[in-house]
């Protein structure tokens, strides 16, 4: 006897693109600071001829990351993510080139909090981390309320129970 597993079609928030772009800005912003150091070092210094070659090289290399980074992937991450919850999985599915099917029974499921950084926070989103005996498994933008009732649901079919019980 097959069943079909059908393909989880929930979204994330929309404002996810947003956090992952604000991310990005951050993340290579810290890492033009420490590449702008290391020019300086390399002129007040004058360090051997090569070493300038290959900060240019990082610093070429930096500026077609950081376009791709801010730009490009956050919007595609976002078109690719999906996830769904049902009383046998918690399906996921996420990667526009490496394209990525998770089933997690929930029989194997044996935590599930939210959790809120100060980026999420500011647009009031919230990301949900489903642990297992062997793995972890994030769904990482949600509104609070879907958030929390996710969280519930996947506990309730999961039998997973609060701490103290």
């Amino acid at each position: 006897m097959s069943t079909e597993i059908c393909n989880p079609n929930r979204q994330l928030a929309k404002e996810a693109v947003r956090v992952w772009t604000i991310n990005a800005i951050i993340g290579n912003s810290i890492g033009f600071l420490v590449l702008g150091i290391l020019f300086y070092l390399d002129n007040r210094f004058t360090w051997w001829g090569w070493v300038r070659w290959l900060l240019m090289i990082a610093l070429i290399i930096m500026i077609v990351m950081t376009v791709w980074d801010v730009f490009i992937y956050p919007k595609l991450k976002y078109k690719y993510w999906r996830y769904e919850a049902d009383e046998e999985y918690l399906k996921l599915r996420h990667g526009a080139i490496n394209e990525e099917h998770q089933l997690v029974p929930m029989s194997k499921i044996q935590a599930v909090a939210t959790s809120q950084g100060p980026i999420l926070r500011r647009y009031q989103l919230y990301a949900l981390s489903i642990e297992t005996m062997g793995s972890s498994h994030m769904i990482p933008a949600l509104p609070k309320e879907e958030a929390f009732q996710l969280r519930n649901e996947i506990a309730r079919y999961a039998k997973v129970k609060e701490e103290g019980e």
